[in-house]
């Protein structure tokens, strides 16, 4: 029996697999919940037997109740729970099924996660408490041309995390959010893979690089750990400054 379980969402590749991979030295069993069944069962060959694949899409009420039933029956508790499953994909406002994508969106990047709170709150509070994190956005925070769907869903997760944070603080639940800026996943393969792209926009982030998702993974770490248990209810930006910056004013060089 491990000492201690946390659920992932998303965590077949980019900022969930790097938490499943930290979670995994850091000595937890994981539930690694993805709808990417490939990519899953090669995650949890390459890992071990701690790590626990379930094929499933958060967006669905059952996939909640599976994923807690699951780390109970497997590991006997429930830590944290890392919401971090999400989708992009804005189509233009008035491209044909622009609403539709929308309605995919907000069931995934939003309903996912309403679903996930509700469903590991009641295992959290029977272990005594614990605590849930949710990857965000920069862009929940501020908004880019062409991604209005995206950003809406991401503004309602910063929203939604507080609320929660609210209902569940009584219960010695905290709730917590990580808002990535740019980090090389798969999500953003293809502006990574555009040198013209990915060089522009490292040149309007103060530190000058997208991040790792290694770095974010240890963002989420921080906040699911005992270090940060008077902290609940917040959103921490991790960004390299991006969301620090008006704009208006270009960015000195980087000093080499």
């Amino acid at each position: 029996m491990v000492d201690a379980a946390v659920i992932i969402t998303g965590a077949a590749s980019g900022i969930g697999r790097a938490c499943v991979e930290l979670f995994t030295v850091r000595g937890f069993g994981i539930v690694a919940v993805d709808v990417d069944e490939g990519a899953l069962r090669d995650l949890a060959d390459s890992l071990g037997g701690e790590v626990v694949p379930l094929v499933a899409d958060v967006s669905l009420e059952e996939t909640g109740i599976r994923m807690t039933e699951l780390a109970l029956s497997r590991f006997g508790r429930l830590d944290v729970a890392v919401l971090n499953a999400g989708i992009g994909g804005t189509l233009p406002w008035e491209a044909g099924g622009a609403i539709e994508r929308l309605d995919e969106i907000l069931a995934v990047n939003v309903r996912g996660v309403a679903i996930g709170i509700r469903s590991v709150a009641p295992a959290l509070r029977d272990g005594g408490g614990g605590s849930i994190v949710v990857t965000a956005s920069s862009g929940g925070l501020q908004a880019e041309p062409g991604n209005w769907a995206y950003n809406a869903s991401k503004g309602a997760v910063v929203n939604l995390v507080r609320a929660a944070a609210l209902d569940y603080a009584a219960q010695n639940i905290r709730v917590n959010a990580v808002a990535p800026g740019l980090t090389e996943t798969p999500m953003l393969g293809r502006q990574r893979a555009r040198p013209a792209v990915f060089e522009a926009t490292s040149r309007r982030i103060p530190l000058q690089r997208w991040s790792r998702a290694e770095e974010q993974a240890a963002v989420v770490w921080f906040l699911a750990s005992a270090e940060a248990s008077y902290i609940t209810g917040t959103t921490l930006v991790a960004d390299g400054g991006m969301t620090a910056h008006h704009g208006a004013v270009p960015l000195p060089p980087l000093v080499p």
